[in-house]
């Protein structure tokens, strides 16, 4: 979502004097080979403290800061040896430096109290990192995570609109003052339309998503919702690019008396009827679908989901927007030219989610028709959630090995590589897949994406995803 900054941006807009906690040092984590770093002699553990005098609070900032030509860096090299170095680049140029944390001067959690946030409906004891509750509009524009807009101070409106942070991707849930505020446990959560009216003045973009919870923000609701935010969707730049309306998830843990009820195969038909209708009132007077469904109504409704030109540029895919039908599409094109038989005989077992299962089986069919091959596919619910329908990225350590207990699993465990943290072999549970590896009677093989699975199915090398 990066987009590349220019030079000569106002010192002001950088430096952090309104921040509450001064920056701490940015860590190297990497750097990159053959790059200006490497030729200067960073190395990981190294800290970056300024550039050009400023402190960067964050990933933001530093990649802003180093688009000078001319630049003195501060430096505290692993044995704590203070460093001043000075350069003299290309304004495209960067340093080739990989930080520990994208985050300098600490996470902005929530200030909200949503009673369908997931944060809040998991069990005590595990690491801390899930209990994070973040609300901050820097990893927003870095990485695409919502936010409710709720937290901003001044100075963070005033940094958005100076460093154009855009777009940002914002938790609606509802336009209604009331409603919204009622949702979010908080009486800021009413002021978002005329947030939303603030990116519109200053040509900055969101996009939207809509948590749907039966009976609180559906219905008509829901219609108000839609026709709000489609208001900012007009013009050569509108504000409002996209709206995703998600199903409200709930675990076995969430707090009693919440209010909240699942999503049943009902529900999910109305509302997917409902903001079909919206789109094609989208199509004629904005020119695109604008609204979309996650996938998870079609899979708990028992539809189809929508060919894949429904989703336009699957500018929500990371949401759960098309994110299937994509992903469909991208293991038609990897099974495309398949062998009529197999080098060697070779049995696989694929573990997915017990919602996507069915959707998968046609790709599972095609596999198994080369002679030699045999795939089984196993889609799991969760008992740790308290979920029978659960997507693949939700599976835990401990549902793994509850539900392919006593199961032949073959030759070869693939293990979608959703299921485990970014960087690091360990399941939302905590489980670590070296545990489950332990327990299991044959290798495990973490696939990531298409191309992989269909390789590791066929014996093959692994594909880079």
């Amino acid at each position: 979502m990066w987009n590349e900054p220019t030079a000569g941006v106002a010192s002001s807009a950088l430096r952090p004097d309104s921040a509450s906690r001064q920056p701490a040092p940015a860590v190297v984590a990497a750097v990159e080979p053959g790059s200006i770093g490497e030729q200067l002699g960073f190395e990981p553990g190294d800290q970056l403290l300024s550039v050009n005098g400023i402190r960067p609070r964050d990933l933001i900032d530093y990649r802003y800061l180093i688009v000078e030509e001319e630049l003195r860096l501060e430096v505290r090299d692993a044995a704590g040896a203070l460093h001043t170095v000075d350069l003299e680049k290309d304004p495209d140029d960067g340093l080739g430096l990989q930080f520990t944390e994208a985050l300098f001067d600490g996470l902005r959690q929530c200030n909200n109290h949503c009673p369908f946030c997931f944060i809040d409906q998991q069990p005590p004891g595990h690491r801390g990192s899930l209990y994070l509750k973040d609300d901050d509009y820097r990893l927003s524009f870095l990485y695409g995570s919502y936010l409710t807009l709720t937290n901003l101070t001044d100075a963070d409106w005033e940094r958005i609109e100076a460093q154009r942070l855009s777009p940002l991707f914002v938790s609606v849930h509802a336009t209604d003052p009331q409603l919204r505020s009622r949702l979010l446990e908080n009486p800021r959560a009413a002021l978002l339309l005329d947030h939303l009216r603030w990116f519109a003045e200053r040509d900055l973009q969101i996009h939207a998503q809509v948590v749907v919870c039966p009976g609180l923000n559906d219905g008509v609701a829901l219609d108000r919702t839609l026709e709000d935010l489609a208001e900012f969707a007009v013009g050569d730049w509108p504000a409002l690019l996209s709206a995703a309306v998600v199903p409200v998830g709930l675990t076995r843990f969430r707090p009693a008396g919440d209010g909240l009820v699942p999503v049943n195969p009902a529900d999910a038909r109305l509302v997917i009827a409902q903001v079909e209708r919206w789109q094609t009132r989208f199509q004629e007077s904005l020119g695109s679908r604008f609204a979309w469904l996650s996938d998870e109504w079609y899979l708990i409704a028992g539809l189809p989901l929508p060919p894949r030109a429904a989703y336009e540029d699957l500018p929500q895919r990371e949401n759960g927007v098309g994110s299937i039908r994509a992903f469909l599409e991208e293991l038609d094109h990897a099974s495309r030219d398949l062998p009529t038989r197999s080098a060697r005989p070779l049995c696989s077992s694929w573990v997915v989610g017990r919602l996507v299962q069915e959707a998968l089986a046609p790709v599972a069919a095609r596999l198994n028709a080369v002679e030699g091959i045999s795939l089984k596919l196993y889609g799991l619910p969760s008992p740790y959630w308290g979920q029978d329908q659960v997507v693949t990225g939700l599976l835990t350590g401990e549902d793994l090995l509850s539900g392919l207990a006593g199961c032949d699993l073959g030759d070869q465990l693939l293990l979608p590589s959703v299921m485990l943290r970014q960087g690091e072999p360990v399941f939302l549970d905590d489980m670590t897949l070296d545990t489950l590896q332990t327990a299991l009677p044959i290798p495990i093989r973490v696939v990531h994406g298409a191309a992989d699975i269909v390789a590791a199915v066929l014996g093959l090398p692994a594909k880079c995803p």
